[in-house]
């Protein structure tokens, strides 16, 4: 299995506070975000951490990359972007790392701004038991906090997903999505499809309502 950290943003809407610095290298109570997400993944069977991030702060990345001790190898992909107006999106991102990784595996993809507080092995377990791709969701207990903000999924008695919808006007579970996605193998080779079909490229849970 490999894992994925998403860090190519630009994180306009915290500007000046990014306008030097990507938001997963923004420190909380001492640390980079992103560290507090590397050590849930070293809690896993994992080979190797991808983090792609833009040419903009490409070299900040490979620096934290090369100065902080980790479990197991971390590689830096560049998107080859400049601003928020090229970005290449969520999905985009998700592909362009998977195709210049050449990432044929298992993947534990996570967006680089999650403060993850629960254990990821969980998610794990029940991917292995049910052999499947999952996603981390959280019960907010009420619609009104998921509208116009989060992903909305609604599951079966299984937890099966069978709906998804990025911050819908009106939601309807109290289920909202995070970006912690476990992506079996077979999954990860549609992702090029999905690419293909022309789904919108910029919000990750496009790509999981493309599985459902």
């Amino acid at each position: 299995m490999k894992a994925l950290i998403l860090a190519a943003g630009y994180a306009t809407r915290l500007y000046p506070i990014t306008l030097e610095q990507p938001k997963p290298l923004l420190k909380v109570a001492g640390k980079p975000m992103i560290e507090y997400i590397a050590a849930k993944l070293d809690a896993l069977p994992i080979e190797t951490t991808y983090v792609v991030t833009n040419n903009k702060f490409f070299s900040l990345f490979e620096h934290w990359a090369e100065r902080t001790a980790h479990k197991h190898p971390v590689t830096v992909i560049n998107d080859q972007t400049m601003s928020n107006e090229d970005r290449l999106g969520a999905i985009g991102d998700m592909h362009y790392a998977i195709t210049h990784g050449k990432i044929d595996d298992d993947l534990f993809v996570i967006a680089g701004d999650n403060l993850i507080l629960f254990d990821l092995t969980r998610l794990h377990a029940f991917s292995e038991e049910k052999q499947t791709s999952v996603i981390g969701i959280i019960d907010l207990y009420n619609k009104e906090a998921i509208a116009k903000t989060y992903g909305c999924v609604e599951i079966d008695k299984d937890s099966k997903i069978i709906s998804f919808e990025e911050k819908p006007e009106h939601p309807k579970s109290t289920y909202a999505a995070t970006f912690i996605y476990l992506l079996k193998k077979r999954d990860v080779t549609i992702l090029e499809r999905c690419v293909r079909d022309g789904v919108m490229l910029d919000n990750g849970g496009d790509f999981i309502r493309y599985l459902i």
